[in-house]
């Protein structure tokens, strides 16, 4: 991690890809959590690029809810990243809701695409494997990592600069313990690589995590990691609009970040899905801030 100089924070104020509102409001409890001045006491240099704010209104479409919105919200962001690395920065996103990590990964497939593939780690309760066929709400924050391997919605990607996917060789879906049917036989069928909360109770998080290291890490330029906050279970972070008992604990969650800093080969990186209005004192927030900087190399001693 000693090659990572600057950051670049890039928020986006967007709650429309979910049912629940609110997280629009997570980029502001992340940092009001002291995230800046943690990193920069790390040693890194620290700009801050605001936050993407979705347009007022769009369209939707069928079995694609505030789609124009969205779509238009991943558009800013791609952009974002895309000016974060060509500077050699480490682009940061501060979700929002997990539709956001559309526009972060195809900024970063596409730039190391001359360089080779990035993988892709996604810790998660939920898949976000669905589509606009598979879905059950329409919500796209359901959608994200489908898109990002080129299995749709092709519309979250597609900016107009002919994206580059990710193939499902290099991604690995961790702490996952609440998939929709047609979405589970999606990413089986796509061979997706899962170590659901089953596989995290056989295996325990280190051996999981230097699995999912090495498929993703292996043959790939680096790995992109997407974290939403409902991955841990509700007792270590409630501030989250899907939550889901039974997850990963919180010492499991920095026990993945420590061994991501610890390969080297993490580039960028989501932190999604705080809610500040169903939290309890910023705990989720502190916690994800927390974990930021644990990914980015921060030890205990």
């Amino acid at each position: 991690m000693n090659s990572i100089k600057g950051i670049d924070i890039i928020g986006a104020q967007i709650d429309l890809g979910a049912s629940q509102k609110g997280v629009a409001m997570g980029p502001l409890a992340i940092r009001y959590a002291g995230l800046a001045a943690g990193l920069e006491e790390m040693g890194f240099s620290v700009r801050d690029r605001g936050d993407v704010i979705p347009p007022p209104d769009g369209m939707s479409l069928r079995g694609l809810m505030h789609y124009d919105q969205v779509v238009e919200t991943n558009r800013q962001i791609y952009e974002l990243v895309k000016e974060a690395l060509a500077e050699e920065r480490f682009p940061l996103l501060l979700g929002g809701d997990h539709c956001t990590a559309a526009g972060s990964i195809s900024a970063v497939a596409k730039h190391y695409a001359p360089q080779g593939e990035i993988g892709i780690i996604w810790i998660d309760a939920h898949g976000d494997w669905n589509n606009e066929t598979s879905t059950a709400t329409g919500n796209m924050h359901g959608m994200p990592f489908s898109a990002v391997c080129g299995h749709g919605p092709d519309g979250m990607v597609d900016f107009g600069q002919q994206p580059h996917f990710v193939p499902t060789a290099h991604c690995v879906q961790v702490a996952g313990h609440d998939f929709d049917g047609p979405e589970a036989a999606r990413m089986k069928e796509a061979g997706m690589h899962v170590f659901s909360m089953h596989d995290i109770d056989r295996r325990g998080m280190a051996e999981t995590m230097h699995e999912a290291i090495r498929i993703a890490g292996e043959g790939t330029v680096g790995i992109h990691l997407s974290f939403d906050v409902d991955a841990i279970t509700p007792e270590y972070a409630p501030g989250t609009g899907t939550p889901v008992p039974d997850g990963i604990t919180a010492r499991e969650a920095f026990l993945a970040a420590e061994l991501l800093a610890e390969s080297g080969k993490l580039v960028s990186m989501d932190l999604v899905e705080v809610n500040p209005i169903l939290d309890e004192r910023n705990k989720t927030a502190i916690l994800g801030a927390k974990l930021i900087r644990a990914a980015l190399g921060e030890s205990v001693y």
